[in-house]
This record gives C-alpha cells, sequence and structure tokens, in this order.
C-alpha cells in the first residue's frame, strides 16, 4: 500500500483552522476575548518555537468544548467552517491531492487540530481518513474535558500513522509512506516516512530540508487568519 498523509494548517490550507476555531469559539460564547486571545496566542508562538506544550493545549481547547453543548457547538462549528476555513480550500491543495488519489493511493489528513473541527474538512478535501485527536464525550455525547486515544502532535502524530498502518496488517516496511507538513513539529513524522515533503515549510524545517535532501514544495503563500 501506498500511503499519502496531509497536514493540515498552512500545508493544505493557508489559515490556522485550529487557531481560527478558537478564537471564533470564545467570540460566540461570550468569554472574555482579551485574557482567552493572550492564552492562544501564547500556544501559537510556542507552536511556531517548537517548545510547544502539548499537555496545557490540549487541556485548554477540549476546556472550551467542554463549557457548551453539542448542539451549540455543532451549529458554531457550521458557521465558523462556511465563513473562516471553506472559503480558503485552494485548487493547488486540491490538485496535489487528485495527483494521489489517481496514482491509487489511499489518503488521509494528519492533523493536530482535533477532529471536532476536522472531520468536515477532511471530507471537503475529499479525504477519507482522518487522523486527528479525538475529544472524549460522556454517554450523551458531551464533551467531557478530555481526549481519547493518542494526541497527534510531534511523536503523537508517529504513532497515530503506526495505529493506522497496523490496523490494516501493514508496518513502515510494509507500506511507502508520503508526508507533506509545514512545520518542524511534524519532523518526528517527516523523518519517519519514506518520503518527506516539506510543504510550505517554516524556516527551520526549510533548513533541514535542505540538509537532508528532502523535496520540498511552496504550494502557495500563507493568509493570516481574522481573529
Amino acid at each position: 500500500m501506498r500511503l499519502a498523509l496531509f497536514d493540515l494548517d498552512h500545508t493544505l490550507l493557508p489559515v490556522d483552522s485550529a487557531d481560527g476555531w478558537l478564537h471564533f469559539l470564545v467570540r460566540a460564547g461570550g468569554l472574555d476575548v482579551a485574557a482567552h486571545t493572550v492564552q492562544i496566542e501564547h500556544f501559537a508562538a510556542t507552536y511556531r518555537a517548537g517548545t510547544f506544550d502539548n499537555d496545557a493545549y490540549l487541556a485548554f481547547q477540549f476546556g472550551l468544548l467542554a463549557r457548551f453543548p453539542r448542539r451549540q457547538l455543532e451549529h458554531w462549528r457550521s458557521e465558523y467552517l462556511r465563513a473562516r476555513v471553506l472559503p480558503h480550500i485552494r485548487t493547488e491543495a486540491l490538485a496535489l491531492i487528485d495527483t494521489h488519489r489517481q496514482a491509487g493511493d489511499e489518503l488521509a489528513l494528519a492533523t493536530g487540530t482535533h477532529s471536532f473541527v476536522t472531520a468536515p474538512i477532511a471530507t471537503a478535501f475529499g479525504l477519507p481518513h482522518l487522523l486527528a485527536v479525538q475529544p472524549a464525550t460522556d454517554a450523551g455525547g458531551e464533551f467531557t474535558g478530555g481526549y481519547t486515544g493518542t494526541h497527534t502532535y510531534g511523536e503523537g502524530k508517529v504513532r497515530a500513522v503506526e495505529q493506522f498502518l497496523a490496523a490494516r496488517g501493514l508496518g513502515w516496511d510494509t507500506a511507502e509512506t508520503v508526508f507533506y507538513s509545514d512545520s518542524i513539529n511534524d519532523l518526528p513524522l517527516l523523518a519517519r516516512v519514506t518520503t518527506p515533503v516539506a510543504t510550505n515549510p517554516d524556516a527551520r524545517l526549510r533548513e533541514i530540508a535542505a540538509e537532508r535532501g528532502w523535496r520540498v514544495l511552496d504550494l502557495f503563500a500563507p493568509e493570516r487568519a481574522a481573529a
């Protein structure tokens, strides 16, 4: 099997769907915008710097989900995707995915942005498989503030791919894998796959790609989403 894996934010999308959702949710939920913006921007800065605290970020974002009823969150998610995400799906990204589809590859979105936000985005891109951290729910389907399974940051994304392959009776030595990502935080998975592609890479990843002879793909220029 050949598996084509795609990161989402700043790789397939020129905006950050995770940060955008948090800003949108804070405003829609009537929360303290100034205080939450400080937290969101702190996480974003440490992510870019490669000093990201996975556990703190997961607690923050899933804690926000748990403050609101699931039905209300689904309504806000639809509004958010329509206004802030779907307009940014670019033809370049769709063409890249279609190249792998036409080659008969399995296609998966492998993202640190949690599945409540990214499941419909994967569908919009025509990606049948989603590897993303799953928010935990109670018996009634309401969010609890925790998550289930593995997270999908750094080494967590490697574990998620390993589990995906193992469920199909495969491993790294029996599958051909290609991974597209922009971020230094995805270095563990980029270093593990058969074919790493640094896509719209940040400065540190661009340097490493040059040192290791990895392909660099500048798919499009990034955009700055409104908070």
